[in-house]
């Protein structure tokens, strides 16, 4: 009997090895974007496919270049080893991603398809001997790969047959327009192209016509997002901006949003002002940017994935590394000039079983919202959009609302019922919060996390042993101050529970902890002075008498 999990592929006449594999994954069936797009792949056809965020985009691709490949190995003639697929990504996290996508459904033919994923400008060196060994697949950003060809590491003007750009709508914003100009001319004259995007502009029309040869497009009619019974969206009015932190504060702290969550702001300097300000009242979260090694960036969205944090706080795609047309890479506005242009966390990212999306900041664009709102309610799992709104910022919201209520023109963000007075209690505490998160205290914060990096870091390790004193003087700085936390801030008091969520909400958990240090504490007891040990140690002299 064939294995049901893997029915809904086998007409596609997949390779079995590729059939376990996405049997092993759990695959029923194929989504929308693979039943239409895998078969067309497999008849050598250039794609232009657009589907959500979510929706299984990386598979579409990933499944016909592994089977085209071993196919070509099991009946072509016997040729040299080379690199026959390319996968283009903006960002080294996205990279990662689509390399670990593609090994696991390589899981059975690993001896016959090799990936190496070349994204990290660090790891130039042993990049360099995998490109030796001329693996099967290769992923990276446009200017790692476009490095490397200029360096003869990689060659593909004989060999490339297969050409992927993932996330497309987002290579030129990222600025990588000169990159993959200059890229495609080390590339051989005929290959089959696939290009996957989650919005078609004008800029994944410029690479249409660059990259491929009368393409197939594929513009599924679904929605750009899951539907309300799978994806609640709702908006906030907030007169003030105060209104807005004491309203994050009341549904974090008051546990009314549950699981794990996602936070987005605008900027860089939004992000640790709001970490900070949680950090008051004992609400653990921390700040995922580009300004963070790719490594860090990786381990914080691990410990999420794995429930270490609740809630993490990004800023988007769009504000972080300059995808605004016109400006070079890398220059953002003065508090965000550091960050990594090849590191985005709004766009496609993998984060695991958010429940919900709070836009704490009004993103910017119709298309950032979409990409935002993506993070949650991915595969069949329910989630929840919640955006705050100031009152100046009602028209833009509109224009958010109209792209996505589309011709039937139905409200998609419905109003978020929440009375601000039974939380009038709590503002004296936010504005106390407030005044503590000082413009000194955001840049200490900043300087604190860059310390803690240079500390750990593992490419300094050797130049801290030849220069000892330069690692002693940054043990031994000035320590920094971010915020002072004042730890009363941290308990709620019933009485400024609102009467209606009394007996439902518990803020203050802390028994696990302190029932740990209890532990901690009588494990250091010594035994000479307790007089428990001094009583078990009589019994076994009496027994034998």
């Amino acid at each position: 009997m064939a294995d049901p999990e893997a029915l809904g592929f086998e007409h596609m006449g997949l390779d079995p090895r590729l059939l376990q594999a996405v049997a092993d994954l759990g695959w029923s069936r194929p989504t929308l974007i693979q039943e239409k797009a895998i078969p067309l792949a497999l008849e050598g056809k250039d794609l232009l496919a657009r589907a959500r965020t979510g929706s299984g985009k990386t598979a579409a691709y990933a499944i016909p270049v592994l089977q085209l490949l071993l196919h070509r190995k099991a009946t072509g003639p016997a040729v040299e080893q080379a690199v026959r697929g390319l996968v283009l990504v903006p960002t080294k996290e996205l990279a990662r991603q689509a390399r670990s996508m593609i090994q696991q459904l390589a899981a059975y033919c690993a001896r016959d398809i090799r990936v190496a994923d070349v994204s990290a400008a660090e790891d130039s060196a042993s990049q360099r001997a995998v490109l030796m060994e001329k693996p099967d697949i290769v992923v990276g950003t446009p200017l790692r790969i476009l490095n490397h060809l200029q360096q003869d590491n990689l060659v593909l003007r004989d060999s490339l047959e297969l050409l992927v750009l993932d996330e497309a709508d987002l290579l030129f914003s990222f600025g990588f327009e000169e990159e993959l100009k200059s890229l495609l001319c080390h590339l051989p004259r005929i290959y089959q192209a696939f290009l996957m995007s989650a919005t078609f502009n004008e800029d994944v029309q410029a690479l249409k016509e660059l990259v491929l040869h009368n393409p197939v497009t594929l513009k599924l009619q679904e929605s750009q997002l899951p539907g309300p019974d799978q994806l609640q969206q709702f908006q906030v009015v907030c007169q003030t901006e105060e209104d807005k932190f004491l309203l994050l504060y009341a549904l974090l702290k008051l546990s009314l949003i549950r699981g794990k969550s996602l936070l987005f702001v605008n900027t860089l300097e939004r992000s640790y002002r709001l970490r900070l300000f949680l950090e008051q009242f004992s609400i653990p979260t921390c700040v995922l940017n580009g300004e963070l090694p790719l490594c860090s960036r990786c381990h914080i969205i691990s410990q999420f994935n794995q429930g270490f944090y609740d809630c993490v706080i990004a800023t988007d795609a769009e504000v972080l590394g300059a995808p605004v047309k016109g400006k070079r890479r890398g220059r953002g506005s003065k508090g965000d000039r550091a960050s990594d242009p090849e590191a985005g966390v709004a766009r496609g990212i993998d984060f695991h079983h958010v429940s919900a999306v709070l836009n704490f900041d009004l993103p910017p664009t119709p298309e950032a919202y979409i990409h935002r709102a993506g993070r949650t309610a991915r595969a069949d799992n329910p989630g929840m959009v919640l955006t705050f709104v100031l009152p100046t910022e009602q028209s833009h919201l509109g224009t958010i609302e109209e792209l996505l209520s589309g011709e039937n023109g139905a409200p998609v963000l419905l109003p978020y019922q929440f009375r601000m007075e039974e939380i009038e209690g709590f503002r004296y505490r936010c504005r106390d919060a407030m005044r503590s998160v000082t413009k000194q205290a955001i840049r200490e914060a900043r300087l604190k996390e860059i310390k803690e990096e240079l500390l750990h870091s593992e490419r300094l390790k050797t130049y801290f042993e030849d220069n000892p004193r330069d690692l002693q003087l940054l043990r031994h700085d000035l320590p920094l101050h971010p915020a002072v936390v004042k730890p009363h801030l941290g308990h709620v008091p019933d009485y400024l529970v609102p009467p209606a969520l009394r007996g439902l909400v518990h803020p203050h958990k802390k028994r696990k902890k302190l029932a740990s240090k209890k532990v901690k504490k009588a494990k250091t007891q010594n035994p000479l002075r307790s007089f428990g040990h001094r009583k078990e140690r009589s019994r076994p002299t009496a027994v034998p008498s």
